[in-house]
Order: C-alpha cells, then sequence, then structure tokens
C-alpha cells in the first residue's frame, strides 16, 4: 500500500521529525494538534470551547487533503491540561461529532508544548 505524508508546515514538523497526517490505504492518522495557526500564533487564549473548536476544524482541512471527511473519523483523542474544563471541550467536540460518535478519550496531561495550548487532538479516520 502506497504511504502518503501530508505537512502543514508547523516549525515543528522538521523538528521532531512528524507529518500532520499519515494516510495508508484507506487509514488516515492525524497527529496531535494545538490551535496555533498558519503563523504559528496561539489561537485562542485561555479559551478551551474556542481552541477545541479551532483544533478540530484544522484536522478536518488536513483529512479532506486526504480524502477524507470528519463522518470517516472512528477516534479521538483530547489531551487536556485542565480536566476541570470537560464541558467546554465537550461541547465543541459535540458541535462536531455528535452524530458521528466517534471512540474517544480525554486525559489530563501536566503540558504541552507550551502553557498557552490547553488540548492537543489526535484523530484517526478510516475512508470508507
Amino acid at each position: 500500500m502506497e504511504r502518503v505524508n501530508y505537512s502543514s508546515g508547523a516549525k515543528w514538523e522538521d523538528i521532531v521529525g512528524y507529518s500532520r497526517a499519515v494516510k495508508v490505504g484507506n487509514l488516515v492518522e492525524v497527529t496531535g494538534t494545538v490551535a496555533v495557526d498558519e503563523n504559528n500564533e496561539p489561537v485562542g487564549k485561555n479559551d478551551a470551547y474556542g481552541q477545541t473548536k479551532y483544533i478540530i476544524e484544522k484536522i478536518e482541512k488536513i483529512l479532506l487533503k486526504a480524502g477524507a471527511t470528519l463522518n470517516d473519523v472512528v477516534r479521538t483523542r483530547m489531551f487536556v491540561t485542565d480536566i476541570s474544563r470537560w464541558e467546554e471541550y465537550g461541547k465543541a467536540h459535540g458541535e462536531f461529532f455528535s452524530l458521528i460518535k466517534p471512540c474517544t478519550s480525554m486525559i489530563e496531561v501536566k503540558g504541552l508544548i507550551a502553557p498557552e495550548y490547553l488540548i492537543e487532538i489526535e484523530a484517526t479516520a478510516i475512508i470508507r
């Protein structure tokens, strides 16, 4: 099966050695995604809902490049810095996935790549 790597141009990709997404056959894996814009600027400072929404929209864009949609997502993993804000993260996640209902996890972590990021999301899609 052919492997296709997708890059977003984020400064961390070459430093760490990863791709925004990797497609093998009908499987698309999207790497951990934070709320950073195309200018490497954080989005939604201290806004858990806003960061979550921005991240899922960003994930959707890379899925479309890989020939998938949010409807193809079978799993999401949310890494959050403050689990007490679960309803804010969950509200945004639910706006995109309430009908799709992928498997999901929400895990509190000590920190992310920079302190302004409240959440990081990974996604797995299987194109039908």
